[in-house]
């Protein structure tokens, strides 16, 4: 017997049951081949988050439909084959086993929604100029960004991930350097950070100070940096530039004078929301620092500089580097909330705010070191949309 996500028993499959790694479902996916998924979560774990890409059909039919009736649902979808999600895989196998006893093409994810979210990709922005490489990681199944700069056998990783601490560590010493820094732009509302963990294994972990002042309680020693500051990667320079809007600690940071990650303030298609730490009463106050962060510190620099931001969304697509990002003088023509008068793009802001991001006071308190928790909770709370943006498609706006 297999468990199933409420902790019920879920029978095994009477049929043998094939599978799809998320690897290979991210390759069809990435190709614009047609997918079609039914997903047998509960209707609440679905509506939070779920599959999506311009090429993906998704379908949500939980599990106990198929264990409270005789035969199978009618209209079910059909794929090539139909892929079966659930949030590990077990439920996912009994009824990709119940599809394929019926004749129906049918397979499962490997490792369900948990595995969907161990993809992280590393593609090199080829646009960068500056000293040494940069290399962009995102997670698709979050939308999340991290970064990693490289150049004279140093590296360091920017808003890097807990979950995958161990990867920058290793992909550094695959390209010939020891990771030095660990560096957060923000305290973030949305995965739990790897700064700290880096840094109780040997890495300088960086913080901008104004973050600090929010209470932050790390239990290991900790670079706080104020604007103006530079920290240095082999001939290269990283740049601290404060953005508060976001948060009250937000930092970008300009790389080689070529890219700037700009963390949570301004995203390929879209600009922060305000709400995240000054809640619903302070927003309007934090847009209106964030319209002169954008104005004063970022809109500020050469348009050709790349603007590399702290996540992506399930609808935006790479460039042909295989990265999510954008020179600067592109977005500007193609955003007009970033030509907006100030009054205008608050109210613009406030208006186009989506749900919060899951678990998003927990993981803000386990990032100023305030709770607790392991490596297994901590993956767990983050899985999810980022809802970091104040809305995508603000192009237009």
């Amino acid at each position: 017997m297999h468990e199933r996500d409420t902790g019920a028993a879920v029978p095994e499959p009477e049929a043998p049951v094939e599978s799809i790694s998320p690897a290979a479902l991210r390759e069809r996916i990435d190709r614009g081949d047609p997918v079609t998924v039914l997903d047998v979560r509960t209707t609440s774990d679905f509506e939070e988050w779920h599959l999506e890409g311009e090429s993906v059909t998704v379908e949500n039919r939980p599990y106990y439909e198929f264990l409270e009736a005789p035969g199978l649902p009618e209209d079910l979808p059909r794929g090539d084959p139909l892929v079966v999600v659930c949030a590990e895989g077990d439920a996912s196998d009994y009824v990709a086993g119940e599809l394929r006893s019926a004749g129906r093409d049918a397979v499962t994810l490997d490792g369900g929604m948990a595995g969907w979210a161990r993809i992280y990709d590393r593609n090199e922005i080829a646009g960068y100029d500056g000293p040494g490489v940069l290399y962009q990681y995102h997670r698709p199944s979050t939308g999340c960004l991290s970064y990693l700069l490289v150049d004279g056998g140093e590296a360091a990783v920017v808003d890097p991930l807990r979950a995958f601490r161990d990867q920058y560590v290793e992909d550094a010493a695959a390209l010939g350097a020891d990771l030095v820094y660990a560096i957060d732009t923000h305290c973030h509302a949305d995965h739990v950070s790897g700064v700290t963990a880096l840094a109780k294994e040997g890495v300088t972990g960086v913080v901008p100070e104004p973050t600090t002042q929010r209470g932050m309680e790390a239990d290991v020693d900790l670079l706080r940096i104020e604007d103006g500051d530079e920290l240095i990667v082999g001939a290269a320079t990283i740049e601290t530039r404060h953005t508060p809007g976001h948060t009250s600690g937000m930092s970008s940071y300009l790389v080689g004078e070529s890219v700037v990650l700009t963390g949570d303030s301004l995203f390929v298609d879209s600009v922060a929301r305000p709400d995240l730490e000054a809640g619903d009463e302070g927003a309007p106050e934090a847009a209106r620092q964030l319209y002169r962060s954008l104005q004063e510190r970022i809109l500020s620099l050469d348009p050709d500089v790349i603007v590399a931001g702290g996540h992506t969304a399930p609808s935006d697509s790479p460039g042909s580097d295989g990265t999510f990002t954008a020179r600067l003088g592109a977005l500007v023509d193609r955003m007009a909330v970033l030509s907006k008068s100030e009054d205008e793009f608050v109210e613009h802001v406030l208006a186009d705010m989506p749900p919060r991001p899951a678990n998003f006071e927990q993981i803000i308190a386990a990032n100023l070191g305030k709770q607790s928790v392991d490596d297994e909770e901590a993956f767990r709370i983050e899985l999810g949309p980022n809802n970091c943006a104040a809305g995508h498609g603000t192009s237009t706006g």
